[in-house]
């Protein structure tokens, strides 16, 4: 089995952000931030892998800070978790005003990639060489946000399937919504 240390596919991408990003408030558009941390994403996932890769899944994507025109936005991201054929990538989002020398720490998210083979098919990926502190916190964090993520999941299915209006309408009470049933 090959390893690699989550250092050598470490990668940034840094844009100017221009008026033609920003939305109806001024602002740089969720959007746009999203597709860049999807080609980051891309390409820090492919380096470790060494072979194409496909997002499958984002987590945990709060926007912090808004993120103004004129801006300077580096995204880094590094291979925190490998399974078989998936990869997880943390994403680490900043911006800089550059006049006013400020940087800000905007978002941080983690994308599930899945390398994928000539014959798009879930091709195997090396394993981490865990060097660091930070590197083995990074991959446990990585196994207790599945073991959440799937409880979370389980949770929601559960009560999809028991949810019976009549019983549970008392609940939302204390919600600002109105049940008019027809």
């Amino acid at each position: 089995m090959q390893y690699r240390r989550p250092t050598e596919s470490d990668t940034t991408i840094t844009e100017l952000m221009i008026p033609s990003y920003a939305n109806f408030g001024g602002k740089i558009h969720g959007g746009i931030i999203l597709s860049i941390m999807d080609k980051v994403a891309y390409a820090c996932a492919t380096k470790h892998a060494g072979n194409y890769c496909v997002t499958v899944s984002v987590d945990t994507v709060d926007f912090l800070q808004p993120i103004e025109v004129g801006d300077l936005v580096s995204l880094m991201a590094r291979v925190n978790y490998v399974g078989r054929t998936s990869l997880v990538i943390g994403i680490k989002v900043t911006a800089e005003n550059v006049k006013q020398k400020i940087v800000k720490h905007t978002n941080t998210s983690y994308f599930t990639m899945v390398a994928k083979d000539d014959d798009d098919k879930p091709a195997p990926v090396p394993g981490l060489k865990l060097t660091s502190e930070v590197d083995i916190r990074r991959f446990a964090e990585y196994i207790l946000r599945k073991e959440l993520k799937d409880y979370h999941t389980k949770s929601m299915n559960e009560m999809r399937t028991s949810f019976k209006v009549n019983q549970d309408l008392s609940d939302l009470d204390k919600y600002n919504c109105i049940i008019k049933l027809q």
